[in-house]
């Protein structure tokens, strides 16, 4: 066919916290795999006030994030020379592979990211403290 349509409220939710092997304890949902994507991976991850994605990276996959609500604590960049930016609903970031990315729900209200990776990666990271510029 090509070609796939969804809605977001056709996609389940899954919760994170039910995986044992899977950190975080977020509830998402895998966008990408209800429109087939083999080449990149589409994810909508959600989050209570407070709820993290640690600090990590990823040896082979690029990422891009887009905040669709909430308010986000972003720690970017390489071990050392990590920066911390706060940014709201409409902010896009990127994550090239090998470098450093986490992020923080510091608003009130309930936080909603859309992330986009590709090649699609299923490990849950690498330390980022480890690798070398």
């Amino acid at each position: 066919m090509g070609y796939e349509v969804v809605s977001l409220d056709d996609v389940p939710v899954t919760d994170l916290s039910e995986i044992e092997e899977v950190p975080p304890d977020l509830d998402v949902r895998a966008v990408g795999d209800a429109l087939g994507l083999e080449n990149s991976r589409l994810t909508v991850w959600y989050f209570d006030p407070g709820e993290e994605i640690q600090y990590h990276a990823h040896a082979d996959q690029e990422e891009v994030y887009h905040v669709l609500e909430g308010e986000f604590s972003l720690k970017l960049g390489r071990s050392g020379d990590a920066e911390y930016v706060e940014v709201g609903p409409g902010a896009f970031w990127v994550a090239k592979p090998e470098v450093g990315h986490g992020h923080r729900c510091i608003g009130d209200d309930r936080g909603v990211i859309l992330a986009m990776g590709a090649p699609p990666a299923h490990d849950p990271g690498l330390d980022p403290h480890g690798l070398e510029d």
